[in-house]
């Protein structure tokens, strides 16, 4: 239902630090009407131009904060991501990405935030990987999207 939105067309960037590209990022929106706080947030299936970056290689910046591992949004219970707020998405890759258009593959992994299923608790001690479908909520595909990357584009520091 979401997943026309859930990414921003022309946000595909590289990241750089040092003057050297060490990712890519791209803007997202959540695939939930109603927003969730960042401990729910599990993370992203990512797979660009055929190849996977777990969530590991992920951080996430969000309400004006610096780029957070998933590991550390566990513990932000009372911070909240509001459904009109854009994030980005940041992966780790050496060099970035080449000019050009290249095919993303995209789910979400939010944890229910309203009533109890039998996994929750399990789930809080051990989230589902994303891209399992597990704990993937409004988004419980694998969706494509064709993003192109500008000669240039990106974030210098």
């Amino acid at each position: 239902m979401f997943d026309k939105f859930l990414i921003r067309p022309d946000s595909l960037k590289n990241d750089y630090m040092g003057g050297q590209a060490v990712g890519f990022s791209f803007s997202v929106k959540i695939a939930d009407y109603r927003g969730c706080f960042l401990s729910l947030h599990n993370g992203y299936y990512i797979q660009c131009d055929g190849v996977e970056y777990p969530r590991e290689v992920q951080t996430f910046e969000v309400n004006g904060k610096a780029p957070r591992t998933f590991e550390e949004l566990k513990k932000c219970v009372w911070e909240h991501w509001d459904y009109a707020t854009e994030a980005i998405v940041h992966v780790k890759k050496p060099g970035g990405l080449a000019p050009g258009t290249h095919t993303i593959r995209l789910q979400q992994s939010i944890l229910m935030q309203y009533g109890y299923a039998p996994w929750d608790e399990e789930w809080v001690k051990n989230p589902p990987v994303p891209g399992s479908g597990a704990g993937s909520g409004k988004s419980s595909s694998v969706f494509s999207y064709q993003l192109e990357l500008k000669e240039g584009g990106g974030s210098h520091d």
